[in-house]
């Protein structure tokens, strides 16, 4: 297939001249990061690594992406609202994967005590590859869906602008034109903003939780920009803060510094090192508070691998969606092949195939954050120790997915500028808002294209591998 830049990666005195524009195109933009050096400082900065090209996206699969979102929604909601389904489809993983067991933990206490919170606001991205490797026409197969701290959306906001100017100097001005407009930013403030409509108390603060070390933090600063600009103080703390600071009036209310909060939104929670015993105990505080949780800890389950296992299962989507049948349809058509590995023998058999041909699946732990999947003789050797163990319930396995590669330029700081190889991951930003049993907010939000090079198998743009792209529609 010819692709839409194979008469400009000829040129390799104009690409090494666009690369220029290119970085100081994303400095004026603000695509932007702290360094590695000074990770809590902005004194020096430096731009977010990028692509110098857009990347080719098929029209058919990004429009499919987005018409699924609000099902996916949808389907998350429901989740984290059935109690029953959670205990019965987290009760292997709970047994060998302390992480996973110490939030359902919180989720039981909260439960037990009765819920304070009546706004429920989530924020999720769900990820997808384009799939050549069943036929000769790509399909759109889901990867994972990230229902907390789903990150870029920020930076996203900014990508499109950055390849833009690339192009036109270029000399690919009516392509630059073709460029789709992209606001994540703006849609997940919305959410935000709307939830703390509900919560009911203007004086009440947004509180971003953040991590100690805060690299990424304009592509926070571009959603906490857009609820300024509403008129909604923002306050930005750490757990630690919380556990120091934070407390419940009789209300439930949650205050910290003496500031009352309307709205938690997590950038951190979602790995084991984001917690010791303190942080622990006001993960609990906050779940137990009447502030609306982004997201609460159910929804975080929700978002779990063994959850996304057991939604590939005959009858699992019908069960809660009830007379969505259309919802369900297009859902069920991103599902790459998933498959349980608890102990029994379906899960021995699933075990057997994947050491037999690791090449053809990915075993995926309950993580998030990227850099944590296995493939290839990885995979092998670790299924090959845990496969008579009860610690192989703690993974899940998938189908590889089989993406088509093109050749691009990666833009990092003190990288060479050199041609690799690459695919790309397109991420679909939801959001949605309930008050009670009433959905009162349901949008796709906008998108983020991230790029990596094929011998890099795993990982994000915050993990060092992939990079910011934009789609260019073909």
């Amino acid at each position: 297939m010819v692709g839409p830049w194979d008469a400009v990666l000829r040129d390799e005195a104009a690409l090494r001249q666009a690369a220029v524009v290119a970085v100081d195109a994303a400095l004026l933009e603000g695509v932007l990061m702290r360094t590695d050096a000074e990770p809590n400082a902005s004194e020096v900065v430096s731009y977010a690594p990028f692509t110098l090209l857009p990347s080719a996206v098929p029209r058919a699969l990004f429009e499919q992406a987005y018409a699924v979102q609000r099902d996916f929604n949808l389907l998350v909601d429901a989740i984290s609202r059935d109690k029953e389904f959670l205990e019965r489809t987290l009760a292997s993983t709970i047994k060998v994967d302390d992480f996973t067991a110490r939030l359902f933990k919180i989720h039981q206490q909260v439960l037990e005590e009765g819920l304070a919170q009546s706004v429920f606001l989530g924020i999720n991205r769900s990820d997808y590859m384009f799939d050549c490797g069943a036929g000769s026409l790509p399909a759109l197969k889901q990867i994972e869906i990230n229902t907390i701290a789903a990150s870029f959306g920020g930076l996203a906001s900014r990508t499109a602008a950055v390849h833009g100017r690339v192009l036109r100097v270029l000399g690919k001005p009516e392509e630059a034109a073709r460029l789709l407009p992209n606001d994540p930013a703006r849609g997940l403030a919305m959410g935000i903003a709307k939830a703390w409509e509900l919560y009911g108390s203007p004086s009440a603060v947004v509180m971003f939780l953040v991590e100690e070390a805060q690299r990424n933090i304009f592509d926070q600063r571009c959603v906490e920009n857009e609820l300024w600009d509403r008129n909604i103080r923002v306050i930005r703390r750490r757990f630690r803060d919380v556990y120091e600071q934070g407390s419940l009036d009789g209300s439930r209310r949650l205050y910290v510094d003496g500031q009352e909060v309307a709205v938690v939104y997590y950038r951190e929670g979602y790995v084991p090192s984001n917690y010791n015993q303190q942080n622990w105990e006001a993960r609990l505080l906050l779940e137990r508070s009447r502030a609306v949780k982004c997201p609460d800890i159910a929804t975080q389950l929700a978002g779990t691998k063994k959850v996304q296992q057991e939604l590939s299962c005959p009858g699992t989507l019908e069960k809660l969606l009830p007379g969505h049948a259309e919802a369900v349809k297009r859902i069920r058509a991103t599902f790459a092949g998933l498959y349980s590995l608890d102990v029994g023998e379906e899960g021995d058999q699933i075990a057997a195939t994947a050491i037999a041909s690791p090449e053809r699946f990915v075993l995926k732990p309950q993580r998030e954050g990227g850099g944590n999947n296995l493939y290839g003789e990885e995979l092998r050797q670790v299924l090959e120790r845990i496969k008579d163990s009860p610690e192989r319930t703690s993974y899940i396995l998938m189908d590889k997915i089989e993406p088509q590669p093109a050749v691009n330029y990666l833009l990092r700081a003190r990288s060479p500028l050199k041609a690799s190889k690459c695919i790309s991951e397109l991420g679909i930003f939801g959001v949605y808002v309930r008050q009670g049993t009433e959905l009162v907010l349901n949008e796709a939000a906008g998108h983020l294209l991230r790029t990596k090079a094929v011998e890099h198998a795993d990982g994000g743009v915050a993990a060092g591998v992939a990079v910011l792209d934009t789609p260019y529609l073909v």
